[in-house]
C-alpha cells in the first residue's frame, strides 16, 4: 500500500489547518490537518485504488505511465489538418486545429490542439501537448508539455520530457557549442 497523494476535502479542512502548528520542518503538514479533522469528529475516509499506479515524480516513471495510457486508452482520431505528403500509421490521435506537414507519425501517439508539426518523425509512445511546434525534428517515447517547441534539431530525441514553453533549437552561429538554460532539478544527457 502507498499513499498516492490525491486528496478531496470539504471546506472543513480550512478550519483544521487553522488549528494545527508548523512541524519541526516549519511546514503545515497535510497529515496533521487530516488528524485534526479526525480529532474534530469529521468524516475521513480512504479509498484503495484498483489497477496500476506509478509515482510519476521521476521522468522514467512518467514515460512508463505515458506508455501504459497510450497502450490502453488511446482512440484513433485524426481531426487535424494532414497534408498528402504525411504518413500516419498505427493508433494516432490528432486534435483539432493541428497542422501536420510532410511528416511521419507512427503510433501510438497523441497530439494536442493547435500544434504545428512540419518535416518531422513522431515515433511510438509520444504525447504532445496543446500549442506545440515541431519543425525538422525526430522524437519518440517522449512527452512534450503545452507550448513546447523543438526546432531544427539534427539528432533524434528519445526518452525525454520537455516542459511547458520549453524551446529546443540548433544554434546557427559558429563555433558550434552547447548552450543551456536549464531549470531547477533538471537532468541533461548528451550522447
Amino acid at each position: 500500500m502507498a499513499l498516492v497523494g490525491v486528496y478531496f476535502f470539504s471546506p472543513a479542512v480550512h478550519q483544521a489547518i487553522d488549528n494545527i502548528q508548523p512541524s519541526p520542518r516549519g511546514e503545515l503538514e497535510i497529515t496533521d490537518a487530516i488528524q485534526e479533522l479526525i480529532n474534530s469528529d469529521k468524516i475521513v475516509e480512504s479509498v484503495q485504488l484498483q489497477g496500476w499506479w506509478l509515482d510519476t515524480g521521476k521522468k522514467d516513471d512518467l514515460l512508463e505511465a505515458n506508455r501504459i495510457i497510450l497502450d490502453t486508452n488511446l482512440t484513433i482520431d485524426k481531426a487535424g489538418n494532414i497534408d498528402d505528403k504525411s504518413k500516419i500509421s498505427g493508433r494516432v490521435n490528432i486534435k483539432g486545429n493541428t497542422t501536420i506537414i510532410n511528416s511521419t507519425i507512427r503510433g501510438p501517439v497523441i497530439i494536442g490542439e493547435n500544434c504545428h508539426i512540419e518535416n518531422c518523425f513522431i515515433g511510438p509512445y509520444t504525447s504532445i501537448g496543446d500549442k506545440c511546434t515541431l519543425v525538422d525534428a525526430d522524437i519518440e517515447h517522449s512527452v512534450l508539455l503545452e507550448s513546447a517547441q523543438i526546432l531544427e534539431i539534427d539528432q533524434r530525441i528519445v526518452d525525454s520530457l520537455i516542459g511547458e514553453r520549453a524551446k529546443s533549437e540548433m544554434a546557427p552561429q559558429r563555433p558550434k557549442a552547447l548552450r543551456f538554460m536549464v531549470g531547477d532539478d533538471s537532468h541533461v544527457e548528451l550522447v
